[in-house]
């Protein structure tokens, strides 16, 4: 039996979800590619959300990400959007309408701006967090169906992404330099709250996505925060592109009931040739 609580937890997080799978990590050690970044202004990724219970498979919508080169208080930034929808034919029972939002840096990606405006199901939440340097503080505004509008200040400990920021972090690591197994570290800020968690390198892999499309990519699990939708440990993996873009190609995740996944879809205006997906002919 699942309780009150937990189908609250999954409705609040649904398409949610789908941004946090693909996490953006940090360490002391870590390496940047030599082609920093690997995405550029205009680049277009789209992805199948998909819900699965036992023989039962669910096209739940789509989940959108876009770049665009911007100005953020008239400095250089990247301006990070994406949007996760339910199928139309499918909003009478269960609507989605998400947007999610940062203001990045263009140096090392950390946040400037992230705010979350999401409606699943009729449960809504708006959050803003600004993300001070100076004094290494984030603000915070956050409101949502069941708690009112309230502002609160967090200490910034060490680098911090929120989900958005975390997706492009994540695509700029040099995954040569950890053997398999390895861990490393990630702090990030989710619903007002910040976590320490750890994704593990898994090496690599030839997959085949939905529509049969065949990728060389690069494997990791990541250690899930329980108490959510999640069951906890290192239930989430994720293969990336083994090439210049390191675009996340699938994603899966085992959750309270059922699963999840999601696979990708389009790629457009990408800075790198595609290289990692094997054709027929190859």
């Amino acid at each position: 039996m699942v309780s009150g609580d937990t189908k609250l937890n999954m409705r609040k997080n649904i398409i949610a979800l789908f941004l946090f799978l693909f996490l953006g990590i940090h360490a002391k050690s870590q390496q940047i590619v030599k082609q920093y970044p690997v995405f550029q202004d205009g680049e277009k990724i789209t992805y199948d959300a998909v819900y699965n219970l036992g023989f039962i498979w669910l096209n739940a919508g789509k989940v959108m990400f876009n770049v665009n080169d911007t100005t953020y208080n008239g400095v250089d930034a990247y301006h990070f959007t994406s949007y996760g929808t339910s199928i139309p034919s499918y909003d009478w029972l269960f609507k989605v309408r998400d947007y999610f939002q940062t203001f990045a840096r263009k140096d090392n990606l950390a946040p400037y701006f992230f705010e979350r405006d999401t409606y699943e199901g009729g449960y809504k939440v708006h959050n803003k967090f600004t993300f001070s340097y100076t004094d290494s503080l984030i603000y915070t505004q956050t409101e949502n169906s069941d708690d009112p509008y309230s502002e609160d200040t967090l200490q910034m400990s060490g680098s911090i992404y929120d989900v958005v920021s975390g997706v492009y972090k994540i695509r700029n690591l040099d995954f040569d330099q950890y053997k398999i197994n390895d861990t490393i570290p990630v702090r990030m800020i989710i619903d007002n709250e910040i976590f320490d968690l750890y994704v593990r390198y898994l090496g690599k892999e030839v997959i085949k996505t939905h529509d049969k499309r065949k990728f060389r990519t690069i494997k990791f699990s990541a250690l899930l925060v329980e108490g959510t939708i999640f069951k906890g440990g290192e239930d989430l993996f994720v293969w990336v592109t083994d090439d210049l873009n390191r675009i996340p190609v699938l994603v899966e995740a085992k959750i309270l009931i059922g699963s999840v996944k999601a696979t990708l879809d389009t790629a457009e205006n990408l800075k790198f040739p595609l290289v990692s997906e094997i054709k027929k002919t190859d």
